[in-house]
């Protein structure tokens, strides 16, 4: 079993810049990717990074790209996703999740969720 527990969201003016965090427990992560889905009030949730377990390659989905980062300490057993430029199309409740083991950078089968994190950018 894998715990992620996210932390760092919050209210913030457009423009401005958020960092979340996923603090993950129990079993290693190492060898699982990682990535950040959000889900805006009435819509599907959907995932904006992702970075695999070996090569360090990402995903981004074209909405944040150049604005959002995924990173990952394997050995700290987190991940971090900084926001800048923020819209208030990015408010959404941010979820970190763990993909099956092996995957690849753009996954779509979860295994572990958070209980996620309310972001809210003010226009």
């Amino acid at each position: 079993q894998v715990q992620l527990v996210e932390s760092g969201g919050g209210l913030v003016q457009s423009g401005g810049s958020l960092r979340l965090s996923c603090a993950a427990s129990g079993r290693t992560i190492s060898t699982r990717p990682m990535g950040w889905f959000r889900q805006p009030p009435e819509k599907e949730r959907e995932l904006v990074a992702g970075l695999s377990w070996s090569d360090g390659s990402t995903y981004y989905a074209d909405s944040v790209k150049g604005r959002f980062t995924i990173s990952r300490d394997n050995a700290k057993n987190t991940v971090i996703l900084q926001m800048n430029s923020l819209k208030a199309e990015d408010t959404a409740v941010y979820y970190c999740a763990a993909g099956s083991r092996f995957a690849g950078a753009a996954f779509t089968r979860v295994d572990y969720w958070g209980k996620g994190t309310l972001v809210t950018v003010s226009s």
